[in-house]
């Protein structure tokens, strides 16, 4: 479940209308900047560093132009601002369009499956993915990357930790699975919360576990009597929207006799005849989310994340448990009242091995797009080593592990922000169920949570989500 999203639509607040903007690259830049081509193989931060790199022709394909379609996203907005270094480098013109995620996945979707799809596109590393490379629409990756003629050598693939990468890889669990995406911003799931609040409140005590967060937020909001909230969480009946931070929070009571593993995640025992909807960790970290939803304002149903991170920027709630992703917009004092009074941290623990859980943005390559080459010129030249970081600065979600030691990083971004994203992100699983049948089942549990934050004993609102996702057993097989 993608965050269809947590991630879109920052950059330009919570718009929901269309933005199909056409942007024709031009190749007049002159000079080089973080992503663009040097010609030296040792610059590993330049785009496209092939000319200097026995076999790599990064001028190979100029002249041609790729069809690119794109979320509304921080890591667009980067996109853009470095189009004609692109093209400066390469000679490839990109016809890009943009459209905000409430449209997103649908458009792409259709294009996708018409006879004139996008070349490169954004998707989700989760069952957007898995039904996409189910249907034969994407290009396997791993050949390119394997080709020293189509990829520098200092690309490094290995570079991007294994947990990011394991869901866009297909067959999933198949040890020949080929990669069929890179991840271009990554999210975990971490807690924010509003330091004048905190003392306000709670005397300055930051809870340092889930039962002292959850306490904390009822005090707060009893205390405040309207005025402000303990917490504020997503609470519509999404499936895409609320699954993959309730499942950081499941991840954080789990047991280490629990091993998640893909395709299936924490929700289904290895199986899609197996739900453990009634294990009591997972039943405890859906009833911890609920909880955090009931302290939340009145309409804390109908809450999605822009109505979420909203209210957290007008400083109207003392915790908020979500995507990491929100950070830098936390500090953007152009949209935030509480910048500069924001706290960050790994989730307060549940089980001593608890851990959170992460999900991406990827960029794949349609199966029917004519011009692979020169498309992956462009996913390879976007997803190098620097300019990872640089884009990872407007997303505060670099994939690579060496973003996290690169100024262009580190240095635009809150130190403590960086210091909780990276600890969380040591440890995170992914969130990703790789099953494009998996929905109405994840709604059920959806349902079971919001019974809980309605009063539903946990325990019968589970039991009542596995009835419901065991009888869906051969629909989830049958993908």
């Amino acid at each position: 479940m993608a965050l269809k999203r947590t991630t879109g639509l920052l950059a330009s607040a919570f718009a929901a209308t269309l933005t199909a903007t056409t942007l024709a690259a031009c190749s007049q830049s002159t000079t080089p900047q973080p992503g663009a081509g040097t010609g030296s193989q040792s610059d590993s931060g330049s785009g496209a560093t092939g000319s200097g790199t026995a076999g790599f022709d990064e001028k190979k394909y100029s002249g041609q132009t790729i069809h690119v379609m794109l979320d509304e996203h921080p890591w667009t907005d980067g996109v853009q601002q470095h189009l004609k270094e692109f093209t400066a480098a390469t000679g490839i013109t990109v016809d890009l369009k943009t459209y905000s995620e409430d449209l997103y996945f649908d458009k792409v979707d259709q294009a996708l499956r018409s006879n004139n799809p996008p070349d490169v596109y954004m998707t989700g590393l989760d069952f957007d993915a898995a039904s996409q490379f189910g249907a034969g629409l994407m290009e396997p990756l791993t050949p390119y990357i394997d080709d020293a003629t189509k990829t520098p050598a200092d690309y490094d693939i290995a570079d991007f930790p294994k947990g990011t990468l394991q869901p866009a890889e297909f067959p999933s669990g198949d040890p020949s699975a080929k990669l069929y995406a890179i991840p271009v911003s990554t999210e975990t799931y971490i807690l924010f919360y509003n330091k004048d609040l905190v003392d306000k409140y709670l005397g300055g005590t930051v809870p340092q576990t889930m039962d002292d967060l959850i306490k904390a937020a009822a005090t707060v909001t009893e205390k405040a009597g309207g005025e402000v909230y303990g917490s504020v969480m997503r609470g519509v009946r999404s499936a895409d929207s609320i699954m993959d931070t309730m499942t950081g929070m499941v991840f954080n009571e789990l047991p280490a006799s629990i091993k998640p593993e893909l395709p299936y995640g924490v929700w289904w025992d290895g199986d899609w005849s197996k739900p453990r909807l009634t294990d009591p960790a997972i039943v405890k970290g859906v009833a911890d989310y609920a909880a955090l939803v009931k302290s939340g304002p009145p309409n804390s149903l109908n809450i999605d994340w822009p109505d979420s991170t909203a209210l957290f920027q007008q400083g109207k709630a003392a915790f908020y448990v979500d995507a990491s992703v929100f950070g830098p917009s936390f500090e953007d004092t152009s949209k935030s009242t509480v910048a500069g009074h924001v706290g960050y941290a790994t989730l307060p623990k549940a089980s001593p091995d608890g851990t959170t859980g992460l999900w991406s943005w990827g960029l794949a390559m349609a199966k029917a797009s004519p011009r692979h080459d020169a498309a992956w010129m462009f996913m390879q030249y976007f997803t190098n080593k620097k300019m990872t970081a640089t884009l990872g600065a407007l997303t505060g979600g670099a994939p690579r592990e060496s973003a996290t030691s690169d100024p262009a990083y580190t240095g635009a971004l809150n130190a403590d922000y960086v210091a909780a994203v990276g600890k969380a992100m040591s440890t995170a699983r992914p969130t990703a169920i790789l099953n494009g049948n998996a929905e109405p089942a994840l709604t059920d549990i959806v349902d079971a949570m919001i019974a809980i934050s309605q009063g539903q004993a946990p325990d019968k609102a589970m039991a009542d989500a596995q009835t419901k996702v065991q009888a869906q057993a051969g629909q989830l097989a049958a993908e």
